[in-house]
């Protein structure tokens, strides 16, 4: 099994036996047969509904802080059933959305002078953005950029999601940017 089955697998198991179903994949073999999954790593789970792609659940971790295994399985969880912004899955749905894992490289801070040193900096596409301004922070994982390609957008809703006003540029924040491999199903 190769490295994206392995996770897509994985997520999709810890979702099914949260939801008492049968999925036939032995999520305690698939650790002992990839090793990689015990090394400490930092991955978001996103589900999308399979009728239009619409977003469904999106949880995760920036920095990685226990092993890959332990990350996918509790982030699936609570993308499905944890996220504040929809109901929990339910098994009617199970087989209606699919399921994406992103796993982050450890995000570096992005020193910046002016908003346009930082629109200079950014790579729309590539990087993941965290931004950060007194005890407010948020992130936006690369594949935002494709519903948000604008730079002034994209820092808009960011700057929305942390709870501040669209204009928080202004106010010089901290950004931090990683990169993500993503394995969708």
């Amino acid at each position: 099994m190769n490295k994206k089955e392995v996770l897509l697998k994985l997520a999709r198991a810890a979702i099914a036996e949260e939801l008492g179903m049968a999925y036939g994949v032995d999520k305690e073999r698939l650790r002992e047969e990839n090793p990689w999954l015990n090394e400490e790593g930092a991955a978001f789970v996103t589900l999308n509904t399979k009728e239009n792609g619409a977003l469904r659940g999106c949880i995760g971790s920036i920095i990685a802080h226990q092993p890959l295994y332990d990350d996918i399985v509790k982030n699936a969880k609570s993308a499905a059933f944890g996220d504040p912004r929809f109901h929990a899955l339910t098994p009617e749905e199970f087989d209606a959305v699919t399921i994406e894992v992103s796993l982050l490289t450890p995000p570096k801070p992005l020193p910046y002078s002016s908003v346009a040193d930082l629109k200079a900096k950014v790579r729309p596409g590539v990087d993941g953005v965290i931004l950060k301004l007194g005890g407010y922070q948020a992130t936006f994982l690369p594949q935002v950029w494709e519903q948000l390609p604008r730079f002034e957008d994209f820092f808009a809703h960011l700057c929305q999601k942390a709870g501040l006003l669209g204009n928080c540029l202004e106010n010089h924040p901290e950004i931090f940017v990683y990169q993500v491999e993503e394995y969708h199903e």
